[in-house]
């Protein structure tokens, strides 16, 4: 089979879940709900990614970009996150489920409906599209409530590529996002999912965060396969081996 551009696939998925309006971008949503990450954050499902993740817990539904959601303006997204969260007195915010960068003008102008609002945004990406585009995070920067949380798919480009299918290129435009967030003075940290790798292959990963930048060693974080009854019927599909999981 062959391997897909990452980049090309993100802006593929883009026609279906972003639309123009009168007011600005429309994205594509599946909910909106509290939950317990974080302590205690308000969660913006939205639909569609440009990568194909094995191991995604994800709802299959909520990854079919033409069939699934529904198109929300980012006032309207703001104003319902803002509302949960005052409801359920928390102070954190997210966009998960698809990838919440495609899109970048509906992004930024949810984040420039949040800013009045003193609640902690965080954007939880693969990192492609700020990989490919240092401009997307000079963009990010405005927005001091910010901090991103890039997931490594695998420790290297060869575990990228065979948890993804996607061109092993794709992982170094992973890391080149974190590069490009620091440099525009974003806060973030990398996130790994490192139940498929072996010791070697995340000691490897931790050399090269370090000769970035030493903060990102420090604050790297590992995350573990989570087995979802439907995260196991993808791991048996893909006979993916893996070497450590939680239980949800």
């Amino acid at each position: 089979m062959a391997l897909y551009d990452p980049v090309a696939r993100h802006r593929a998925i883009e026609r279906f879940v972003v639309r123009g309006s009168a007011s600005g971008e429309e994205r594509k949503y599946w909910r909106f709900r509290p939950g317990r990450w974080y302590g205690g954050i308000i969660t913006a499902d939205a639909v569609g990614c440009g990568l194909v993740c094995k191991y995604c817990w994800v709802s299959d539904r909520m990854l079919r970009p033409a069939t699934a959601g529904e198109f929300y303006s980012a006032e309207a997204v703001a104003r319902r996150l803002v509302e949960l969260a005052r409801s359920r007195n928390l102070e954190q915010l997210r966009v998960s489920g698809g990838e919440p960068t495609i899109g970048k003008q509906h992004l930024l102008q949810l984040l420039e409906n949040l800013k009045e609002h003193d609640l902690l945004f965080i954007l939880e990406t693969n990192g492609i599209l700020i990989g490919d585009d240092p401009r997307y995070a000079e963009e990010l920067s405005k927005y001091r409530f910010l901090h991103a949380r890039v997931s490594l798919k695998g420790c290297n480009e060869e575990e990228f590529s065979m948890l993804t299918d996607a061109k092993p290129e794709g992982f170094g435009l992973q890391l080149r996002a974190l590069e490009n967030l620091l440099e525009a003075g974003v806060s973030c940290h990398p996130a790994v999912m490192k139940s498929f790798s072996r010791e070697e292959s995340v000691e490897r990963l931790k050399e090269r965060l370090e000769a970035t930048s030493v903060r990102l060693l420090r604050d790297l974080e590992f995350e573990e396969l989570l087995l979802y009854p439907n995260v196991e019927r993808k791991i048996e599909k893909y006979r993916l081996k893996y070497y450590s999981a939680c239980a949800p």
